[in-house]
């Protein structure tokens, strides 16, 4: 992909301006023109992977997702190309929008895009293919969604219809139904749960926020906007904190192959005035994201995103990822919105979080706590308190960063008997370096765990709970990519490693009678030269259920596990 060359005046890693982020929208826009059919109703992409939604409906995607980046980019003359395929598609081509369909989802895409696009392309349509597309849309008031993320796609598409007089009553009942459905799911904080359960990720930002929030601000509903957007605003606080000095999304969660989507609530909180960040550290995380995927082989030698994170990757992949669906990156696009004068264009730019300190962050509703270092740029995040109803590497490990992915080998996991099984997980508590939780392992055993943690190193404790004598317990540490080093030593109830193993592979105890505790001491670190990893915290068992952590500067704290939680303080109580 050609872009124009970086203005290294403005940032020394990143120096993307809006003309590079309109580059970027042309390039992929010419990019999949190509892949056209049927008019244009849809758009078929080269490979050979179909989602489970099948062909038709992939094509459908491919119009959809592609028509978000043309939307936001303004272009008057790929606008008519999207409106050629929309007289196309409601002529007789697309999917009817059933209950659960994947046309659901599309259908959120246009009219969204039709929403932001209208005096460029829905009121330069004639009549007949306008209600066509009313009627097909309309079928999106009252299909049946999928309890999660879902329910904010008929509230996308009633908003549309509203606002042009198709409707209108069963699009405020639309409107209010899922508006209604995700109070039941905002945890506090700037914090979703993407439906039922406990399952925190990227949709928070691309998926919960960016639909009722701009829905908000598209009607002009001072009350919904001052809602939504304070929640948007506080979740930025969190958000913000997410990303690696290199630009990096966090390695976590569902659907990573719409990789730059994840700037999409950063530009939102600007878009609408709801955000705590200053402009310039807004485009340098946006700016940050776009450049790591663009320069790591995101995009194809045909222009094309690819199904993976960096590149091609079946790995990251789920059920319904087919040919077209990276293209809700288009998401990322969002701050094209921004007129050219907007601050968040023209101010100077200014460092992410990742890049200022060293920091220690809990994040009380998932239950996170991130870790990030500025001599590496990497940031981790312990994960205590996101699942998925399934055994899934990317909601399940202890611990995810910007740097690594998950591996087959179970990394930053502990396995009890041979069962990587993390399910029911409790929130137990995150405080100031330390975070806590419980889940239900193997055979109905239960793990207590508790990570303690300062710089780059961490004091990863479980206490072992109603497994049989004799069971193994593996804790392994981080797959550390080229790059970076990872390290994990046995501190209690753990023996020493064989010479020469890999971290990931991690320490093997076992169980004795009653409760057993077993600590590990692990880092995943970007510096060419660091202290010895067992020199940098000493680690003392006071009986089955507590223990003594002493950092290298002399500060002490004491976890004691109990039979409601853990209790975490310093030595004076603190």
């Amino acid at each position: 992909m050609r872009l124009p060359p970086d203005d290294r005046t403005l940032s020394p890693r990143t120096g993307y301006t809006r003309a590079h982020w309109e580059a970027a929208a042309d390039a992929l826009l010419a990019a999949v023109e190509p892949y056209a059919v049927k008019g244009g109703a849809l758009y078929d992409l080269p490979g050979d992977r179909t989602s489970w939604s099948g062909r038709l409906s992939d094509g459908l995607e491919g119009y959809a997702r592609t028509l978000l980046a043309a939307a936001f980019r303004q272009d008057e003359t790929v606008l008519q190309r999207y409106a050629d395929g929309l007289a196309a598609g409601v002529a007789g081509v697309w999917p009817r929008i059933e209950d659960r369909g994947q046309p659901l989802v599309e259908a959120a895409s246009i009219a969204l895009a039709l929403r932001l696009t209208r005096p460029l392309l829905w009121d330069r349509l004639d009549d007949g293919v306008r209600q066509r597309a009313a009627t097909w849309l309309g079928d999106a008031l009252t299909a049946e969604a999928w309890p999660c993320n879902w329910e904010l796609f008929p509230v996308t598409v009633g908003g549309f219809l509203q606002e042009i007089g198709h409707e209108p009553e069963a699009s405020r009942k639309a409107i209010e139904r899922g508006l209604g459905r995700i109070e039941e799911w905002y945890v506090g904080e700037g914090w979703y749960t993407d439906g039922d359960g406990r399952k925190f990720d990227h949709y928070n930002g691309w998926a919960m926020h960016l639909y009722p929030v701009l829905h908000a601000w598209l009607a002009d509903d001072a009350g919904l906007l001052d809602r939504y957007g304070g929640r948007l605003s506080r979740h930025l606080a969190d958000y913000a904190r997410l990303f690696g000095a290199d630009g990096a999304p966090m390695h976590q969660g569902r659907s990573l192959t719409y990789r730059f989507a994840a700037t999409a609530p950063l530009w939102l909180g600007a878009l609408t005035g709801h955000t705590p960040l200053p402009p310039g550290e807004t485009r340098r995380l946006a700016s940050g994201a776009l450049k790591y995927f663009l320069d790591r082989g995101a995009v194809d030698s045909r222009g094309l995103l690819t199904l993976g994170w960096h590149g091609p990757d079946t790995a990251l992949l789920q059920g319904y990822s087919g040919p077209a669906s990276p293209y809700w990156a288009s998401k990322g696009f969002l701050g094209l919105l921004l007129p050219d004068g907007h601050p968040a264009w023209t101010a100077p730019e200014e460092p992410g979080p990742a890049e200022r300190t060293d920091a220690l962050t809990a994040i009380s509703a998932p239950n996170w706590l991130l870790q990030s270092t500025r001599s590496d740029g990497v940031v981790r995040l312990h994960n205590h308190g996101s699942e998925d109803v399934r055994y899934d590497p990317y909601y399940t490990r202890l611990a995810y960063s910007t740097a690594t992915r998950p591996v087959s080998s179970y990394d930053n996991s502990v396995i009890v008997g041979d069962d990587p099984s993390r399910t029911e997980i409790v929130p137990l508590g995150v405080g100031e370096g330390w975070v806590a939780s419980r889940h239900t392992a193997a055979g109905g055993a239960r793990v207590t765990s508790v990570v303690l943690a300062r710089g780059a190193v961490e004091v990863r404790a479980h206490l072992v709970t109603g497994a049989r004598p004799g069971t193994p317990v593996r804790v392994t540490g981080w797959a550390a990519p080229e790059g970076l080093s990872a390290e994990v030593l046995p501190a209690v109830g753990l023996p020493e490693p064989p010479a020469g193993a890999d971290a990931p592979m991690g320490l093997t105890g076992r169980t004795g009678e009653g409760d057993t505790l077993f600590v590990a001491l692990a880092r995943l670190t970007g510096e060419a030269d660091p202290e010895p990893l067992g020199e940098t915290v000493g680690v003392r068992a006071d009986g089955e259920r507590e223990l003594t952590v002493r950092w290298a500067d002399g500060a002490e704290v004491r976890v004691r596990w109990q039979d409601d939680g853990v209790q975490v303080a310093a030595p004076d109580g603190r």
